[in-house]
């Protein structure tokens, strides 16, 4: 199970969620957010964590930038991943190809199904983050993902689970939906853009105590 702390902002911040055992580390790009980070002060960063022998693979988190913004920020930063979080287009995503995964955030069946329809999908995971809707809100809010609808699509394809997730919840999550991995924000900060050192410890161990537990 694969674990993504989002919305880093800090190197502190980045060390404990790789310290804690974190294998995705998200840096959102969107300016309304409170996690933003700006694409110099990110690739100082990842050049820190480097530096220091870290590995993780890194992901940038856009909203309804053009393929050739994001392609300068993922090639600045040192990212491997680009997740769009808002309104793009499918040719944004053809554009960015292998290094791009759409973030849906359905409220029904048939919003799944048109967003399947509508956006190629990686062919290596994560396919998708399967996210919580808020009307007119991209991503980072607290709202629960309605997992039904998350666990139709990873019975498909291998799928990041967000959206309202928690140490307290994270583990039944798992147990319903079967993701390929988690990602998390809102749900281990002590203020929103503050991440909480023993929250993140917290959200990663108790995944890391489901992984075990089902594997006894």
């Amino acid at each position: 199970m694969k674990v993504k702390i989002c919305g880093l902002r800090t190197i502190d911040e980045a060390l404990i969620a790789l310290e804690a055992g974190a294998d995705l580390l998200g840096f959102n790009f969107y300016p309304a957010s409170p996690r933003f980070i700006r694409p110099f002060t990110c690739a100082r960063l990842i050049t820190r964590i480097r530096d220091r022998g870290l590995t993780g693979v890194f992901v940038g988190v856009f909203v309804n930038q053009s393929a050739d913004e994001i392609s300068v920020i993922l090639n600045e930063c040192g990212l491997d991943l680009a997740q769009l979080s808002g309104d793009e287009t499918t040719e944004t995503l053809e554009a960015l190809g292998e290094r791009a995964f759409k973030a849906l955030r359905p409220a029904s069946v048939e919003d799944l199904e048109e967003c399947e329809r509508n956006y190629p999908r990686r062919s290596i995971a994560p396919a998708w983050l399967v996210d919580g809707y808020r009307r007119g809100a991209y991503g980072g809010t607290g709202k629960k993902a309605d997992w039904k609808l998350a666990r139709a699509i990873a019975q498909r394809s291998p799928i990041l689970l967000a959206g309202g997730l928690n140490p307290e919840n994270v583990s039944a999550a798992i147990r319903d939906v079967r993701p390929w991995g988690v990602d998390v924000a809102s749900g281990v900060e002590s203020v929103p853009g503050e991440k909480d050192p023993r929250k993140v410890m917290d959200f990663i161990g108790a995944v890391r105590q489901f992984e075990k537990e089902c594997s006894d």
